[in-house]
């Protein structure tokens, strides 16, 4: 199981954590990148398999007290502020990362 963090625009964000498997984080997070924008992932797996995607990660928010680790970061609506930050979609993309 791997943990990936939603990062979105809202004011109010959670920046909630979610329990994924080995076989979706690589779905998500193909070519060892961990930054993804969701509206590239639609694009690139299609709307169907997008949305069972979106499902299952609903059902395995963790408490992030308990998470060990963050493995990939997935952007909801911030592609035009944010992409340019990450070309290749690698945490180590931000220069200003401590990575």
């Amino acid at each position: 199981m791997k943990n990936v963090q939603l990062i979105d625009g809202a004011i109010n964000s959670a920046y909630n954590i979610y329990a994924v498997s080995d076989e979706d984080f690589e779905l998500m997070f193909p070519n060892s990148q961990d930054i993804e924008f969701i509206e590239d992932f639609f694009k690139r797996v299609g709307s169907k398999r997008g949305r069972r995607f979106q499902d299952s990660l609903n059902k395995g928010r963790q408490k992030k007290t308990e998470v060990n680790g963050i493995h990939g970061a997935l952007f909801y609506g911030l592609k035009w502020q944010k992409k340019h930050l990450y070309p290749n979609k690698k945490f180590s993309d931000d220069p200003s990362s401590a990575y």
